[in-house]
Protein backbone atom coordinates (compact mmCIF):
# COMPACT_ATOMS: atom_id res chain seq x y z
CA UNK A 1 0.00 0.00 0.00
CA UNK A 2 1.33 3.19 -0.83
CA UNK A 3 1.56 6.69 1.29
CA UNK A 4 -0.81 8.56 -0.56
CA UNK A 5 -3.54 5.01 -0.11
CA UNK A 6 -2.75 5.46 3.20
CA UNK A 7 -3.48 9.12 4.09
CA UNK A 8 -6.66 8.67 1.64
CA UNK A 9 -8.09 6.08 4.17
CA UNK A 10 -7.51 8.20 7.71
CA UNK A 11 -10.03 9.65 9.29
CA UNK A 12 -10.88 13.46 8.15
CA UNK A 13 -10.09 15.76 11.46
CA UNK A 14 -12.95 16.29 13.65
CA UNK A 15 -13.37 19.74 15.51
CA UNK A 16 -14.71 18.85 18.86
CA UNK A 17 -17.67 20.34 19.46
CA UNK A 18 -18.29 24.11 21.03
CA UNK A 19 -18.81 24.39 24.99
CA UNK A 20 -19.80 27.06 27.31
CA UNK A 21 -16.83 27.85 29.86
CA UNK A 22 -17.30 29.81 32.42
CA UNK A 23 -14.52 31.92 34.06
CA UNK A 24 -14.90 34.56 36.87
CA UNK A 25 -18.77 35.38 35.64
CA UNK A 26 -18.14 35.33 32.34
CA UNK A 27 -19.62 32.94 30.17
CA UNK A 28 -17.17 32.25 26.66
CA UNK A 29 -18.30 29.40 23.95
CA UNK A 30 -15.05 27.80 23.17
CA UNK A 31 -13.80 24.01 22.21
CA UNK A 32 -12.67 22.57 25.13
CA UNK A 33 -9.05 19.97 24.75
CA UNK A 34 -9.80 16.44 26.44
CA UNK A 35 -6.76 17.49 28.31
CA UNK A 36 -8.51 20.06 29.99
CA UNK A 37 -12.08 17.98 29.93
CA UNK A 38 -9.67 15.22 31.56
CA UNK A 39 -8.26 17.46 34.08
CA UNK A 40 -8.63 17.38 37.70
CA UNK A 41 -11.18 20.14 39.37
CA UNK A 42 -9.60 22.37 41.60
CA UNK A 43 -10.62 22.47 45.62
CA UNK A 44 -10.13 24.65 48.14
CA UNK A 45 -7.29 23.63 50.31
CA UNK A 46 -7.93 23.12 54.34
CA UNK A 47 -7.13 25.86 55.66
CA UNK A 48 -6.24 23.96 59.31
CA UNK A 49 -3.76 21.51 57.66
CA UNK A 50 -0.46 22.39 56.62
CA UNK A 51 1.74 20.65 54.15
CA UNK A 52 5.14 20.65 52.72
CA UNK A 53 4.87 23.41 49.58
CA UNK A 54 8.52 21.78 48.55
CA UNK A 55 10.88 19.05 49.57
CA UNK A 56 13.27 19.54 52.61
CA UNK A 57 15.26 19.15 56.08
CA UNK A 58 13.04 20.33 59.04
CA UNK A 59 15.58 22.62 61.18
CA UNK A 60 13.21 24.26 64.12
CA UNK A 61 9.81 23.25 65.44
CA UNK A 62 8.80 26.46 67.69
CA UNK A 63 5.30 25.08 68.94
CA UNK A 64 3.84 21.79 70.41
CA UNK A 65 1.14 20.21 70.58
CA UNK A 66 -1.33 22.34 72.68
CA UNK A 67 -0.40 25.28 72.14
CA UNK A 68 -2.60 28.48 70.95
CA UNK A 69 -1.28 29.83 67.18
CA UNK A 70 -2.45 33.35 65.63
CA UNK A 71 -2.44 33.41 62.01
CA UNK A 72 1.41 34.38 60.84
CA UNK A 73 3.01 33.01 63.72
CA UNK A 74 6.23 30.96 62.47
CA UNK A 75 5.52 27.27 63.64
CA UNK A 76 8.91 25.38 62.27
CA UNK A 77 11.52 26.02 59.85
CA UNK A 78 12.14 23.99 56.98
CA UNK A 79 15.51 23.96 55.24
CA UNK A 80 15.26 23.81 51.67
CA UNK A 81 18.09 24.08 48.76
CA UNK A 82 20.52 26.10 51.51
CA UNK A 83 17.73 28.14 52.13
CA UNK A 84 15.68 28.50 55.65
CA UNK A 85 11.99 28.49 55.12
CA UNK A 86 9.86 29.74 57.98
CA UNK A 87 6.15 27.82 57.77
CA UNK A 88 2.98 30.28 59.11
CA UNK A 89 0.11 29.51 61.09
CA UNK A 90 -2.15 29.73 58.35
CA UNK A 91 -5.00 30.49 60.23
CA UNK A 92 -5.24 31.06 64.10
CA UNK A 93 -6.21 27.85 66.55
CA UNK A 94 -4.57 25.02 68.90
CA UNK A 95 -2.22 22.73 67.72
CA UNK A 96 -3.85 19.39 67.28
CA UNK A 97 -0.76 17.09 65.71
CA UNK A 98 3.22 17.44 64.92
CA UNK A 99 4.26 15.01 62.18
CA UNK A 100 7.59 15.97 62.00
CA UNK A 101 10.60 15.98 64.13
CA UNK A 102 13.97 17.85 63.93
CA UNK A 103 16.01 16.90 61.22
CA UNK A 104 13.53 14.53 59.25
CA UNK A 105 13.70 15.31 55.94
CA UNK A 106 10.45 15.52 54.28
CA UNK A 107 9.13 15.49 50.72
CA UNK A 108 6.65 17.53 49.03
CA UNK A 109 3.51 17.72 50.40
CA UNK A 110 4.04 15.91 53.33
CA UNK A 111 1.73 16.80 56.44
CA UNK A 112 3.60 18.96 58.47
CA UNK A 113 0.69 20.13 61.17
CA UNK A 114 -2.97 20.27 61.68
CA UNK A 115 -4.41 22.63 63.39
CA UNK A 116 -8.24 23.10 65.66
Amino acid sequence: MSNKEKTAKKKPFQEPPLESLEIGGAVYITRLTSKFSNRKNWERPNERVVIAVIPGTIQKIMVKVGDQVEAGLPMLILEAMKMRNEVLAPVGGVIRTINVSVGEQVPKSHLLVELD
